[in-house]
């Protein structure tokens, strides 16, 4: 059996190979978490976004400390540069600099999610779920596409998961929960009322 990719990661991370570790981060990760920013933002808002991420990745990667899987902090991640994007943070994008080492695997990433996308009833349902607000929407593709589990979605909502006590997850967790069913609620109306259309 093969090793997980945490302990890959750890492996390369603690051989002072950061670059490396990006690599197989964003070369496994990267087109289920490009595919939950298209599935939030649309393509081009996402590829921005995207590529912010996998900077913020890159650098900040030696600082994980592992109290999570890597998968859900890269979803932690991800939905803070939602957060930054959305709050108008754009200044910086001009002055980014792509990533050489990571440029064929971001542009696998991206191939790999749209090509997966483009189905006539899966266009349909997207845009029924961007009807939803960007936080309901978040919340729906990290736990139906995405399979994550409370606890990690919790933690992806956290405005600072570093001091995200066990009582604070639990908490938020109940709450998105309750969320969560209340957006399924409106998304299952919402299908019937064009169910002819599907």
């Amino acid at each position: 059996m093969s090793d997980s990719l945490d302990e890959r990661a750890r492996v390369l991370l603690t051989a002072g190979q950061t670059g490396q570790a990006t690599t197989i981060v964003l070369r496994e990760l990267g087109p289920e978490i490009f595919g939950f920013l298209t599935g939030v933002l649309g393509d081009h808002d996402a590829d921005e976004v995207f590529s912010a991420l996998s900077i913020r990745l890159w650098r900040s990667l030696d600082g994980f400390e592992g109290r999570c899987s890597l998968r859900t902090w890269a979803y932690v991640l991800a939905r803070h540069e939602l957060g930054r994007f959305r709050r108008g943070a754009r200044r910086y994008a001009e002055a980014r600099v792509p990533i050489s080492e990571l440029e064929d695997v971001l542009a696998a990433a991206r191939h790999t999610t749209r090509t997966t996308m483009a189905t006539e009833k899966r266009i349909k349902l997207t845009s029924l779920r961007d009807e939803l607000p960007v936080e309901d929407r978040t919340l729906l593709i990290l736990r139906v596409d995405r399979n994550l589990a409370w606890d990690d979605i919790a933690l992806a909502f956290a405005d600072n998961p570093e001091v995200f006590s066990d009582e604070d997850k639990k908490r938020e967790s109940a709450r998105l929960r309750k969320r969560f069913q209340l957006v399924k609620q409106r998304l299952v109306a919402r299908v019937r009322a064009v169910a002819p259309a599907l």
